[in-house]
């Protein structure tokens, strides 16, 4: 990762697994635009893995997301994704801020 969030590295790993558990689930998620930024490079690597379809891709994924994201990745997205070359993951911008901080926000979604 290169933006660090102002986190330590085990609140920043944890912040991204809950995160791209949310996007793998739903599909689809709103949050900032640099988070966003990470967010995709993890996830694209998450699914280039899981093309593979073989046994050691699926231990890493297990690893790295929780149990029911893990298998939908491997299971659903891989799958879908077989005939693509990258970019699995559409980011855009919102054309408002968040009012707290004024952050942009994105929504991530797949392609």
């Amino acid at each position: 990762m290169k933006k660090k969030f102002h986190r330590k590295t085990d609140q920043r790993r944890a912040l991204f697994k809950i995160l791209a558990h949310h996007l793998i689930m739903n599909e689809k998620i709103e949050t900032t635009h640099q988070r966003a930024k990470v967010l995709r490079s993890l996830i694209e690597r998450f699914i280039s893995k899981a093309k593979k379809q073989n046994l050691s891709s699926l231990r890493y994924l297990l690893e790295k997301l929780p149990k029911k994201s893990a298998y939908k990745v491997f299971y659903e997205l891989a799958p879908r994704y077989q005939e693509r070359n990258g970019g699995y993951v559409r980011v855009v911008k919102l054309p408002f801020m968040r009012k707290k901080d004024n952050a942009q926000k994105s929504i991530i979604e797949f392609v």
